[in-house]
């Protein structure tokens, strides 16, 4: 894995303003942007006229920070649709800026979106205005209880998730690659083959182990923690021990990174009471009360996805899909991992597991999505894009919604692979999207978050924010 640099690049000085300037998007016929001021919205509906329609413009953020209006609005065009019928409460796509790369997949809770360029900025997802910004680079994230848990590397602190303020910071031992946080618990893996867990609304060090797996030190690989247990790779075992105390309720003997075919270790924590780990070529179901095996299954190549998990109607009591690096997309029987069928696709890298919704089973192999019967594995279609699938994707309201290395972010209709939009931003999609509310959110690196309406893209629906 790679090494993040010793010292983090400088980051710009607080309440610096963002860079860029007015954006023009090939294709798009409504300007639209940041929504209205609170106070703008308030004039406005007490003069009883219609927001403006605003254009893709630099993000806020004068030298005091402050919420100032564009130096230059864009002009509506003379056929802007729905724009006479805007209302004070009326949401549209917005476009924010950063002065640093954006990584990673934006985190949305509530009102308010969450991503790290650098620093950790808070959005409002209404109008994409920045809430606040953190003066600390955040290689790592988590939002859980209130708060944001976050590391530069070798610190840790949590903010306030409303307010950004802080609530504790302290020094770790070594690098934090990986961090997770769950009810109330943070557990964060070190480099060198530490394992912490952390109290959430202070900070104090619960337990720590040592002699974790150190062969694959990256976030998706670190140690995972879920409904009050933590899992992690340890001596060639796969432990699972207490969140809180980091008592061992027990082991399984998985083997170490050789007899798991050079890849990591992934565990999915299943609802139906079982983990369910890929282990190189094998998958497995544990027990996660007492790690007794359920059953065991063999491939010829190895996975470098976890498995993932869908309660029936797909086969009796549930399924478990997986796709290899070769890109064959597996069905196994949850309640006995017979092989229920499986499909070859093309070679895959990505470490994501495959997307199971509404009887379908999506997944992305190269530069293309391809989408399966979750039932029956039948090919249903396959929609090829400019580059490499990047990240999940995610599937909303009968529409599916991903990114791409070719800077593209792509709706397609869920059930029969139609494009409905997408948009091409100015670099490529990193992460995953998001969707909620009938809103897709996303980052690039053009260093943009983008939020966009999930039925119209670009265009400016009918619905009023939440």
């Amino acid at each position: 894995p790679a090494v993040p640099p010793a010292a983090p690049p400088v980051a710009p000085p607080a309440g610096a303003p963002d860079a860029g300037g007015p954006v023009r998007l090939s294709g798009v016929q409504v300007p639209i942007g940041p929504g209205p001021r609170a106070q703008d919205v308030r004039a406005t509906a007490a003069a009883g006229e219609a927001a403006p329609v605003t254009g893709w413009v630099r993000p806020p953020g004068g030298p005091s920070g402050s919420l100032t209006a564009p130096a230059a609005p864009v002009p509506a065009p003379a056929h802007a649709p729905d724009s006479a019928s805007s209302g004070p409460d009326r949401w549209r796509p917005w476009r924010f800026r950063m002065s640093n790369d954006v990584w990673g997949t934006p985190v949305v809770v509530g009102d308010l979106l969450y991503v790290t360029s650098f620093e950790v900025h808070a959005l409002d997802t209404g109008n994409g205005r920045r809430q606040f910004k953190t003066r600390d680079v955040a290689w790592a994230m988590a939002v859980e209880g209130g708060r944001i848990h976050a590391s530069d590397g070798p610190s840790l602190y949590a903010l306030d998730a409303v307010t950004g303020a802080e609530r504790w910071r302290l020094q770790s031992d070594a690098w934090v690659y990986s961090l997770k946080a769950d009810r109330g618990t943070v557990v964060t893996g070190t480099r060198g083959g530490g394992v912490q867990a952390w109290e959430a609304s202070t900070g104090e060090k619960l337990w720590e182990t040592t002699g974790a797996q150190t062969d694959f030190e990256t976030a998706e690989a670190g140690p995972a923690i879920h409904d009050g247990t933590v899992y992690l790779w340890q001596d060639a075992r796969l432990r699972a021990v207490d969140a809180r105390t980091g008592i061992e309720r027990w082991s399984y003997p998985v083997g170490d990174a050789a007899s798991c075919g050079g890849v990591p270790v992934r565990v999915t924590p299943a609802p139906d009471g079982y983990v369910y780990v890929s282990a190189g070529t094998r998958v497995l179901a544990l027990d996660i009360g007492s790690g007794r095996v359920r059953w065991h299954f063999e491939s010829p190549a190895v996975f470098l996805s976890p498995p993932a998990f869908a309660a029936g109607p797909a086969v009796t009591g549930g399924g478990v899909y997986l796709a290899d690096y070769l890109g064959t997309v597996y069905a196994l029987d949850a309640s006995t991992g017979k092989d229920r069928w499986r499909i070859a696709t093309e070679s895959r890298q990505s470490t994501e597991p495959v997307l199971v919704a509404t009887g379908n089973v999506h997944v992305g192999s190269g530069s293309a999505l391809y989408t399966l019967d979750a039932v029956t594995g039948t090919p249903k279609w396959r929609f090829a894009a400019g580059g490499d699938v990047v990240g999940a994707p995610v599937v909303a309201d009968g529409r599916v919604h991903f990114g791409s290395a070719d800077h593209v972010l792509y709706t397609l209709d869920a059930a029969g692979g139609q494009l409905r939009w997408k948009l091409a931003t100015g670099g490529e999609i990193t992460g995953s999207p998001v969707a909620q509310g009938g809103v897709v959110y996303a980052c690039s690196k053009d260093r943009c978050v983008y939020a966009l309406d999930a039925v119209k893209g670009t265009g400016t629906g009918n619905r009023a924010r939440s």
